[in-house]
Order: structure tokens, then C-alpha cells, then sequence
């Protein structure tokens, strides 16, 4: 270590002990209305927005495989829809609920606790999960079946998109160096510009009047 280094002291961290990324296509998704059934009168739908409200997750040691964790992942959207009586109609906005689901297998380092099957298991890592907006592929009105299992209900069918990023992690010590604390020698200030100041610093958005041809569009590789 530097000379200038006074000592190593233990923090307490979580540590990434696997991690994986995808992109799901989530199709036939069904959208279940808060109105109840699709209203008669509808007969095109196009989606506003979706945004995914709330993700549910189960983390499990994989029996056979020592040291990996099966995470199921449970994924609640909130679904605007513009609906529509005829296409040149005014549309009316509905809302509704779906849910997908998915597993992913990561490694999470030995278990260290109980894994007797007649006992709880004790000394899980812990997962997380971050996403970005969902996209709309795909809004159609079709027909499931009721909860009696005989009627048909309309209602909205749609497959959607989504970029994930799933991480596995433990909360472990680990020694850094600590450095004597220097004062900031940035003065504090609180005047700011006026907002055309501000705008005057903004680059011309030049594209924006100018759209480039489908062939400068950077292919996906």
C-alpha cells in the first residue's frame, strides 16, 4: 500500500456472485380489464402505455446442482389501451392488469445453512432485478374463457418485450484502505444563469430537422 495509506479497515458489502441479462417476449398475454369484460362496442384497441408495477420473486437452492438458485420471477403490468368503436372514431382510454412469469438458474455460492428438506433453509443470498419500460409488440381483442370455464369473455390479447437484467448477491467483508480526510476546495455557490443562458449552451439539434435515410440507421449486430 502507499506510504500515505493509514490502515485497512472491514466493510460490510454486497457482492454480485453471478448475474445474467435477456430479452423476453412475452405473447398471448392476457390483459385482464378493470372494467371486467372487454365493452361490445370495441372492436380495435391500440396500447398507450405499459409499465411494469410490480416484480414478485422466489429464490430456492437447486437440489442437484450445489451452490445455484432457481429464481422465479413473477412480472405485474399496468396496461393503458386506447379503444376504439371504428378507426376513425375517438378512442376511449381503458386500463387493465397482466402477468408473465420466468425462472433463471445463478450462482450463488455454497450454502452454508440447514439444506435438511424437512427444514428451513436458512442463509439464502438475496436477488434483484432491474428492468426498463416494456414495449407493446402486439394488441388484439380476443376471447378466454370465464371462470365457469364455459363462457367466453372479449378481452385484450398482447405480447410485449422486455429487457431485464437479473443479479445474485451475499453480503460479505472485505478490508480497504482509508486515506486521511482532506477539506473540498471547491467554493460553495448559488448563483445561477438565467435560462436563456442556459438554452444559449444547448448544441442546434441539427437531426431533428434533418432525418437521416433508412441506410444510415446503425444495423443491430
Amino acid at each position: 500500500l502507499p506510504e500515505h495509506c493509514a490502515d485497512t479497515v472491514p466493510i460490510k458489502v454486497n457482492r454480485v456472485f453471478d448475474s445474467c441479462s435477456d430479452r423476453d417476449c412475452f405473447s398471448n398475454i392476457q390483459i385482464l380489464m378493470d372494467g371486467g369484460e372487454l365493452p361490445a362496442n370495441v372492436t380495435m384497441v391500440k396500447s398507450r402505455c405499459v409499465r411494469v408495477s410490480d416484480i414478485c420473486m422466489n429464490i430456492e437452492p437447486v437440489p442437484f446442482n450445489r451452490g445455484f438458485y432457481s429464481i422465479d420471477l413473477t412480472y405485474t403490468f399496468r396496461v393503458e389501451l386506447m379503444a376504439y368503436e371504428r378507426a376513425c372514431s375517438s378512442p376511449v382510454l381503458l386500463t387493465g392488469t397482466a402477468y408473465a412469469s420466468k425462472n433463471v438458474i445463478l450462482y450463488g455460492g455454497e450454502q452454508l445453512g440447514d439444506t435438511n428438506a424437512c427444514c428451513e433453509t436458512i442463509n439464502l443470498p438475496t436477488a434483484a432485478v432491474q428492468v426498463v419500460a416494456p414495449i407493446a409488440l402486439e394488441a388484439r381483442i380476443g376471447s378466454v374463457c370465464a371462470a365457469d370455464g364455459t363462457t367466453p369473455v372479449r378481452t385484450v390479447i398482447m405480447t410485449l418485450g422486455l429487457f431485464s437484467v437479473v443479479e445474485i448477491f451475499r453480503p460479505v467483508t472485505i478490508l480497504v484502505p482509508t486515506y486521511e480526510y482532506t477539506i473540498p476546495t471547491k467554493e460553495c455557490h448559488t448563483d445561477t444563469e438565467s435560462p436563456c443562458a442556459v438554452f444559449d449552451k444547448i448544441r442546434f439539434p441539427a437531426e431533428e430537422f434533418s432525418p437521416g435515410t433508412l441506410d444510415a440507421i446503425p444495423k443491430e449486430k
